[in-house]
């Protein structure tokens, strides 16, 4: 892990089965495990989160669009060390052909259609997403998330 440590139980708690990939490199796309991971899958299509939105999203997001991939960062599963860093690492993914997506619009998007006999499974999350959302808006006075 080098410097960072593993990843925190509450992900890897809901990811069962899933072999926690140990790089020391900063793009990790450059770490042969990982490359071969996602190249195991067969899929061309990646939805991708990170720590920094600078470093640890824009680096593999990056190379991978240029090999062909379509990339779909969710902007608000990351952050950059400052709002500058991470609206230029946004942009500077545009650019190169990335297509940010939110997680609400992403979970949407996945699921399609409400009538699904599995839709309260997502409306139990957008439902948590929406009263911690609500909560962080009262306590900081920005209600709308917009600063």
């Amino acid at each position: 892990m080098g410097v960072n440590e593993g990843t925190i139980p509450e992900l890897t708690n809901e990811l069962p089965g899933v072999v926690e990939i140990d790089r020391t490199g900063v793009n990790s796309w450059e770490d042969a495990d990982f490359r071969a991971a996602i190249e195991a899958t067969g899929r061309k299509k990646i939805v991708m989160a990170g720590l920094w939105t600078e470093v640890c999203l824009a680096f593999p997001a990056l190379d991978m669009l240029r090999e062909g991939y379509e990339v779909f960062p969710v902007v608000d599963a990351f952050g950059g060390v400052s709002p500058v860093t991470h609206e230029t690492a946004l942009e500077r993914m545009v650019q190169a052909g990335a297509q940010l997506i939110t997680s609400l619009a992403l979970g949407c998007e996945l699921m399609r259609n409400w009538a699904r006999p599995d839709s309260d499974l997502y409306r139990t999350i957008i439902n948590d997403y929406f009263r911690r959302k609500r909560a962080i808006g009262e306590s900081s006075g920005d209600l709308f998330g917009q600063h």
